[in-house]
């Protein structure tokens, strides 16, 4: 089976004209292929006649005038219509996780800890107007509102997400790469990290009122895993915008690190020069570190990470390293201890 990168794109209109996300392909062989595959039918039907009429053979004699225009006019025909299969999973075969499914367990500690009761609390957060500042170690530091993210190309992306927790999901996201924004602001030779914050609003936010985490939530990427193609940010799923309990009205999706440090509903992004300190490592260092890849042979301190349990499906399934993104990322990491550097 060829591997299909998931980096490949669809533009939004088509993905909203057939409600099916295309995956892209990974070789230019394939690439060719599916590009002839999503373009438009060639007509069968015999091209139309030109209005110089044929010249007659010796000794006939040539038509009247009265005679050509009594003649049928040749008619081209139409083009059949085109159909489009687009396919339904990811590129290692396996199925999209269910709207609802997606949209009703959720990890979003700034609301609850418990999954099942996210997307109740969240119904009313307000997610409209909504501003996200990028500055730092920027030369043209910016403020961006909803609607100039969403002016962005939106692109659909199939990304399986895996948990810390060992639980997984395939996402069918739309968003744009996060290195589009970085662009934006011209990052300054001494930025290396980005540094995210996610908004702080207890009064809606009842997870937030806990003494237990240093709120707001912090999340971190060095400067060249923040450009890498497969990060993004996401503003919907399922072709429809993003709900609360997933992030709305933008969040980070890195599809090779463990989920939580995907963060959700970013109101500020910094270049900085050294590597932020997250939530996470702050809460528990011994158990979450600044990296976060998705590495099978290095165990959480109370679990294994060498399987995962697919949301909606039965028993376990071995977890891939970097989550099955090691041909796009694994180049990130050469000559480091991904175990001291967890």
């Amino acid at each position: 089976m060829t591997k299909i990168k998931s980096s490949e794109i669809t533009p939004e209109h088509i993905y909203l004209s057939r409600r099916k996300f295309m995956v892209g392909v990974g070789a230019l062989a394939a690439s060719m292929a599916a590009l002839a595959a999503c373009s438009p039918q060639q007509s069968s039907a015999p091209p139309a006649a030109t209005s110089t009429p044929a010249k007659p053979a010796a000794g006939q004699t040539p038509p009247t005038a009265a005679a050509q225009a009594a003649a049928p006019a040749a008619v081209s025909q139409p083009a059949e219509p085109t159909t489009i299969v687009a396919p339904t999973t990811d590129e290692l075969g396996d199925p999209f996780n269910t709207f609802e499914a997606i949209t009703n367990y959720n990890n979003y500690y700034e609301f609850t800890t418990t999954k099942e009761e996210v997307a109740m609390l969240a119904k009313d957060f307000t997610t409209n107007p909504w501003q996200v500042q990028v500055g730092g170690l920027v030369n043209n530091p910016k403020t961006f509102d909803i609607d100039d993210l969403r002016k962005f190309e939106q692109e659909e992306r199939i990304y399986r997400l895996r948990c810390v927790e060992a639980w997984s999901m395939v996402i069918p996201w739309q968003g744009f790469p996060l290195a589009k924004l970085l662009k934006e602001v011209d990052p300054k030779p001494e930025a290396k990290f980005v540094r995210f914050e996610t908004v702080y609003r207890p009064e809606e936010m009842p997870g937030q009122r806990s003494p237990w985490y240093n709120w707001p939530y912090i999340e971190g990427l060095r400067l060249d895993e923040a450009m890498n193609d497969l990060a993004i940010l996401a503003t919907g799923l399922y072709g429809k915008e993003l709900l609360p309990q997933s992030g709305a009205p933008v969040r980070l999706v890195v599809p090779w690190k463990y989920g939580f440090k995907s963060i959700k509903s970013i109101v500020k992004i910094d270049l900085v020069e050294t590597a932020p300190m997250s939530l996470w490592m702050a809460a528990a260092p011994n158990e979450y570190g600044f990296y976060a890849n998705v590495n099978p042979e290095v165990d959480h301190p109370r679990w294994s990470q060498a399987t995962e349990r697919r949301i909606g499906e039965f028993g376990r399934r071995k977890t891939l390293p970097f989550n099955g993104y090691a041909e796009q990322v694994a180049y990130l990491y050469d000559g480091m201890d991904l175990r001291a550097n967890f």
